[in-house]
């Protein structure tokens, strides 16, 4: 809607510059539209049962004397043709630091990975997603350089602090200093860098700066992405005074990029990627129309690992059961990521003895915690950096693989059985355990989930069909194709959480159109289970991490859930 461009760039920067704005971001949008040859966009795209996307990063996958991008290509259409819709391919431009996330250049493809046609090939497989890392760029970057060197461009694109402010508000994502200086051919200027001395964070309260970033995500668009993620969204806009997160100007900048893309590509989807409380995670649905399609549901993989380790899923189905998403709107469902298991998003749905015990199970488990600063010297844990396979399953245990692979994969049907868009990432889809001697040699806890593998040596492991990893694909292939068959798992389908048995997450789905239901049980205990569902019928009987998803015309009849967890 063409008045929206117009409301939010006077928000943002008061009525009288908006009106300068408003005609240079249009121009900018037909140039796009010119590209891409004219005409009517794409029509909008509603996500299906049909949708799951696949995490990775462009090098997750080697063959010697081919780029990676091309080696994970070829992998992809080999094994994941049918199985999943989309894929997220994780920052592949240059970078200097924190795996991609530090990127030097928004429109190149690292050559160390590929090329535009690399990742096009992938494009046009599968529905792409492309990260818009808009918070920081690279100290290294062309931008940041430009402001070291004084050149008028760029002198207020970048925040620099001055005097000695309270910034005692400031949310802090790590434990690691909030300001940097660096010598600038003005001086020294202390410059503001959320996530580390290498990321330098860019300033948003200059116009400028938001033009440029409009005009990345419509170059993204035009290379074929299909959906944009949003990285660390939260922290995209900074007051001093304040807490520096989830700020008004914040969420009208996603509702000014949802704008955007409404008018000139209503086809992409919109992806939030903010790793905070649950109900501040939300707000990034707007009211369903006007912010992200997708929300990645951060709080998840915390509470199915919670109950797995218990062997009591109460916690997981009352906080399920109080899920509530505005029409149009759908969670990005996912157990495990590039990064580690946030636990932020369970805070106040959890204990904090249960996050404890969390915290305390990851590291007997063979991982890491990483700590975020609370202010005023103190720190508390942030995320726990392990192998999802390996924080459900230690690796030092002697127990049966059958076991620890049922345990695993009835972990994800409960994930994939929720309403929303589920996402798994590379290493969980072909069941790999932690890479802990890598996380040490490199002094980063998050590699310990990050392991690239030679495609001749994952193909060997596929092959044998009693191999961990030809299990874990095996059976998640087989819960994705069953996902995508029926209409019960669409994303605006129904969805009732049942209280059965403190050790069984139940839910029932009803498609949109009331035709089609499924009865998804998940036995999250190691003991077996006997259920009687619906009233009346024989007893069903799960098995130890035993999952069963039973479609039926008829409706179910069962207490649901009540409250909140």
């Amino acid at each position: 809607m063409p008045h929206d461009i117009a409301d939010h760039l006077a928000f943002l920067y008061g009525r009288d510059r908006a009106r300068e704005l408003e005609p240079r971001l249009r121009r900018l949008l037909a140039r796009h539209v010119e590209r891409l040859g004219g005409g009517e966009p794409a029509a909008r795209r509603e996500p299906t049962q049909r949708d799951a996307i696949l995490i990775t990063y462009g090098d997750q996958v080697r063959h010697p004397g081919q780029p990676p991008l091309r080696t994970l290509a070829s992998f992809l259409e080999d094994h994941l043709d049918g199985v999943v819709s989309g894929v997220h391919l994780l920052p592949f431009f240059p970078s200097s630091s924190d795996d991609g996330f530090a990127v030097i250049d928004y429109r190149t493809v690292d050559p160390a990975l590929g090329t535009w046609r690399d990742v096009r090939r992938i494009g046009r497989r599968f529905d792409l997603m492309v990260d818009a890392v808009f918070n920081h760029v690279s100290a290294r970057s062309r931008w940041f350089q430009g402001f070291l060197a004084g050149e008028p461009r760029y002198r207020d694109w970048f925040i620099v602090v001055e005097g000695d402010p309270d910034l005692s508000r400031v949310v802090r994502p790590r434990a690691l200093p909030l300001l940097t200086t660096f010598e600038t051919a003005l001086g020294p200027r202390r410059v503001w860098t959320t996530f580390s001395a290498d990321q330098v964070d860019l300033d948003l309260r200059n116009p400028e700066v938001l033009l440029a970033l409009i005009e990345v995500l419509l170059f993204y668009v035009a290379r074929g992405a299909g959906l944009i993620r949003l990285d660390a969204i939260a922290y995209l806009w900074k007051e001093v005074g304040t807490p520096c997160i989830h700020l008004p100007q914040t969420h009208r900048v996603v509702q000014l990029l949802r704008s955007v893309l409404d008018e000139v590509a209503p086809h992409v989807l919109l992806v939030t990627e903010t790793n905070v409380l649950h109900r501040d995670n939300v707000s990034y649905f707007g009211d369903g129309g006007n912010e992200a399609q997708l929300v990645y549901n951060f709080a998840l993989p915390p509470l199915v690992l919670h109950a797995l380790a218990t062997g009591d899923a109460r916690r997981l189905s009352r906080w399920a059961a109080s899920l509530q998403v505005p029409p149009g709107a759908a969670f990005l469902n996912f157990l495990a990521s590039h990064d580690g298991i946030g636990l932020n998003p369970v805070r106040g749905i959890l204990a904090e003895a249960e996050i404890e015990a969390l915290v305390e199970r990851a590291l007997a488990h063979g991982g890491f915690v990483s700590y975020k600063d609370d202010g005023r010297g103190s720190r508390s844990p942030y995320e726990l950096n392990v192998n999802y396979f390996d924080a459900l399953s230690d690796p030092g245990a002697t127990e049966p693989l059958r076991l620890q692979v049922d345990r695993f994969l009835v972990a994800h049907a409960a994930m994939l059985a929720l309403a929303g868009v589920p996402a798994i990432y590379f290493h969980s889809l072909f069941g790999s355990r932690g890479d802990r001697a890598g996380a040490v040699a490199s002094g980063i806890p998050r590699r310990v989930n990050r392991q690239k593998l030679a495609r001749a040596e994952l193909e060997r492991e596929l092959a044998e069909p009693g191999s961990r990893r030809a299990m874990v694909l095996r059976g998640l292939a087989d819960l994705l194709r069953r996902r995508r068959s029926s209409a019960a798992f669409h994303p605006a389908a129904g969805q009732r959480v049942l209280d059965l048995d403190p050790r069984v997450f139940a839910l029932v789905r009803t498609s949109p159109d009331g035709r089609e239901s499924a009865l998804c049980l998940h036995n999250l205990s190691r003991e077996r289970v006997g259920l009687r569902v619906p009233r009346g019928s024989a007893e069903t009987v799960l098995e130890p991490y035993q999952a069963r998803w039973t479609m039926t015309a008829d409706a179910v009849s069962a207490t649901p859930v009540a409250g909140r967890a």
